[in-house]
């Protein structure tokens, strides 16, 4: 029979064609007895999924996802407001330019065959930290509120990232495991040299100065070349002594920028001024007409540059005339008799109109100089006759000197700065962080991420299956139960109606049958 404390889910279920209203109670125990029956069932199938979606997936559709993570950042003066070590506009799309990736292919003795296919299967992401994340997200919150001021504040933050995230998918490339990491490692370290090469300003320099051939002018042209060639040298070479702040010394030259600015000066003062004396004095050229027109154009050009640079002068000095810097007073008391401070702070607009004016006049100086020097050079050539041949053999014998010397000096420049590019002044600007690896745990980690999700969904719906599959179960078997039940009750009412039927209708006793009368 069934038990009168057991507890109910009430499920009713209507005959319409009968009029009849069949009410099927479910009990909680016989569903819970349903799903400790299914429980092991259950399991066993959930651990089989378990594992049978992160095998299919391993097997058949992680060559799809043969994806390898890089971590690289930046760390120099300007990074962060999106600029380049030389103040142009960064671009971080140069990690896989196809320069960066033939050198590394090249080194691993690979065909070139796939270099753009690599490119393309590498992506950048920058990493954005969260507190930046947190501020542009409660911006848009006030903005979306109707306030037109968070919107002038979206436009005005902006974030260049520093650190950024490579990922190397190789799935479309001939490359297999180790192999693909040690090329996606290697282009890593290639772009090191490229960074170095691109921004360590020197080479653009070397490259322009060696380009120049002497023997193409006239002597007294080739000595302004040399000049010139000397002049940029040693401005490159100053500016690079001022950024210096270790007194730095190249362990393959020997030299410290000032050391190298000192020998520029000896060429130029010694050298370069004894041969100009030589030419101009012996008048030796291959043209005196032609030379003549190149002073007379050259003073020309410089008359003109130094008469904007003395407009430029007078109305830098007329700024700083009139420029007041900011006064700040100090009040030593509380009373008016009480002695009060006055001074001026140091304002950067201020010393930059002083650098200004500083570099004019050093510029005007130069072109009253070099303008001078042409009219003597002329006042020469007229007043003699052009050199013997000995002379000129021996200008020619002492320009191929000087243009050893030269280039000799410009290939030491070029070998100091580089090296103080990589070691000190770039030496961290650009680190990998996190080097791609093919780690037997790496791949497990990437098969799991890619397996969670159906599995997950897997799991659930065998979930739901076992959950519906007791239920449906138990209400089928209570319902079974109850219907025999009430058979039962139906039958026993039925044999007590019969029993109260014969006890108040007896049988007559010629209807009883006697076996031993039949």
């Amino acid at each position: 029979m069934e038990k009168k404390n057991e507890h109910y889910l009430n499920v009713t279920l209507k005959n319409n064609e009968e009029n009849d209203e069949e009410e099927v109670a479910l009990s909680l125990s016989a569903f819970l007895r349903a799903l400790k029956r299914f429980l092991l069932i259950w399991i066993v199938v959930a651990i089989v999924v378990g594992l049978l979606i992160p095998s299919y997936i391993a097997l058949f559709q992680a060559d799809q996802y043969k994806n390898l993570s890089a971590m690289v950042s930046f760390n120099y003066s300007g990074i962060e407001n999106g600029k380049a070590p030389d103040g142009s506009e960064f671009d971080v799309y140069t990690l896989k330019n196809p320069a960066v990736v033939q050198e590394a292919l090249l080194e691993m003795g690979e065909d070139l065959d796939e270099l753009e296919t690599i490119r393309q299967g590498i992506s950048i992401q920058g990493v954005v930290p969260e507190n930046i994340i947190d501020k542009m997200t409660g911006y848009i919150s006030i903005f979306e509120q109707g306030s037109t001021k968070a919107l002038e504040e979206i436009l005005a933050t902006s974030y260049y990232s520093t650190q950024y995230v490579l990922t190397f998918n190789y799935s479309k490339t001939s490359f297999k495991g180790e192999k693909a990491v040690e090329l996606f490692n290697t282009i890593l370290e290639k772009y090191r040299s490229y960074f170095f090469k691109t921004y360590g300003f020197n080479e653009a320099l070397g490259s322009a100065v060696t380009a120049i051939d002497y023997k193409n002018y006239d002597y007294s042209e080739a000595i302004d070349v040399f000049d010139s060639t000397l002049s940029s040298l040693q401005d490159y070479v100053n500016n690079l002594s001022k950024t210096d702040t270790t007194r730095f010394r190249s362990s393959q030259t020997g030299y410290t920028f000032a050391d190298l600015s000192r020998a520029i000066t000896t060429i130029r003062e010694v050298n370069l001024d004894l041969l100009s004396s030589y030419v101009t004095v012996n008048n030796v050229t291959k043209d005196a007409n032609a030379l003549m027109d190149y002073y007379n154009y050259r003073i020309d050009v410089l008359t003109r540059d130094r008469n904007v640079q003395q407009e430029y002068l007078q109305a830098v000095t007329d700024a700083l005339d009139m420029y007041e810097k900011d006064t700040v007073f100090v009040m030593n008391g509380s009373d008016s008799t009480s002695s009060n401070m006055q001074f001026s702070q140091s304002s950067d607009e201020y010393d930059k109109l002083v650098n200004e004016k500083v570099d004019a006049q050093k510029t005007v100086a130069t072109r009253t100089q070099q303008i001078n020097n042409y009219q003597k050079r002329i006042l020469a050539l007229k007043g003699k006759s052009v050199a013997s041949q000995d002379k000129i053999t021996k200008t020619e014998a002492d320009l191929e000197d000087l243009n050893t010397q030269v280039n000799d000096l410009l290939e030491k420049v070029n070998v100091t700065s580089d090296e103080y590019y990589q070691t000190v002044f770039l030496s961290n600007s650009y680190r990998i962080l996190v080097q791609a690896s093919s780690s037997g745990l790496h791949s497990t980690k990437n098969i799991i991420k890619l397996a969670v999700q159906p599995v997950v969904i897997g799991e659930a719906l065998i979930f739901v299956l076992y959950f519906g599959g007791c239920f449906v179960l138990s209400l089928i078997e209570e319902t079974r139960k109850r219907k025999l039940i009430k058979q039962e009750e139906k039958r026993a009412k039925e044999q007590e109606k019969e029993s109260d039927y014969r006890r108040n209708f007896p049988a007559p006793a010629s209807d009883v049958f006697d076996p031993a009368n039949p």
